[in-house]
C-alpha cells in the first residue's frame, strides 16, 4: 500500500513539473487558447505586441490532435505568446484572406509596426500597420513551436 501511495505521488509530481512527460494528461489549468470572434478583436490582440500563433481549423480527427497541442503549447508559452484558433465554418471571410486551400494550417503573426508610408488615406483617424506573418512548417508540438521561435528570434519565455 505504501508503494502505491509513493508511486501515485511520484506521478502527480512528474505530471505537474516535467515539460516533456507525455504519459498521462498534464493539468494545464484554464485554457489559454483564444477563440477567434472578430477581426477587430484580432487586431486588438496584435496591438498587445505579443506573437500570435493562429491555427485555422476545420472539424477533423487531426484538428482534435491540433487542439491538444495548442492547449499544451498555450499553457507552456503563456504569457509571452498568444494562441488563437479560427474555425473555418464560423469565420470563412477571415480564413479566405489567408489564401490557403488545405486545412488545418498554422501561421505566426508578430512584430506589428505602424506602416511607414500611409499612402492615400480616406480617413485621417485610420492608422495602417504592417505585421510579419510566417507560415508554420515545423512539427506540430510544443517542441516544434519552441524550435520555430528560436529559429526566428521570437521571444517565447523570460529566458530568451
Amino acid at each position: 500500500m505504501e508503494e502505491q501511495s509513493f508511486f501515485s505521488k511520484f506521478l502527480v509530481n512528474l505530471r505537474s513539473s516535467c515539460k516533456y512527460y507525455t504519459g498521462y494528461p498534464k493539468d494545464l489549468g484554464p485554457s489559454r487558447v483564444i477563440h477567434f470572434t472578430s477581426e477587430r478583436e484580432f487586431v486588438q490582440l496584435l496591438h498587445q505586441g505579443y506573437p500570435i500563433v493562429v491555427a485555422f481549423t476545420i472539424k477533423s480527427n487531426y484538428s482534435k490532435h491540433l487542439d491538444k497541442v495548442l492547449e499544451e503549447s498555450a499553457a507552456e508559452f503563456y504569457p509571452h505568446v498568444k494562441f488563437l484558433r479560427v474555425e473555418w465554418p464560423k469565420y470563412p471571410g477571415f480564413c479566405i484572406t489567408r489564401q490557403k486551400k488545405e486545412y488545418p494550417f498554422v501561421e505566426i503573426f508578430h512584430s506589428p509596426e505602424q506602416a511607414a508610408a500611409q499612402g492615400r488615406v480616406a480617413d485621417p483617424n485610420i492608422t495602417k500597420y504592417s505585421v510579419k506573418v510566417l507560415p508554420f512548417n515545423y512539427d506540430v508540438s510544443a517542441y516544434g513551436f519552441r524550435e520555430f521561435f528560436k529559429r526566428h528570434g521570437i521571444r517565447s519565455s523570460d529566458s530568451n
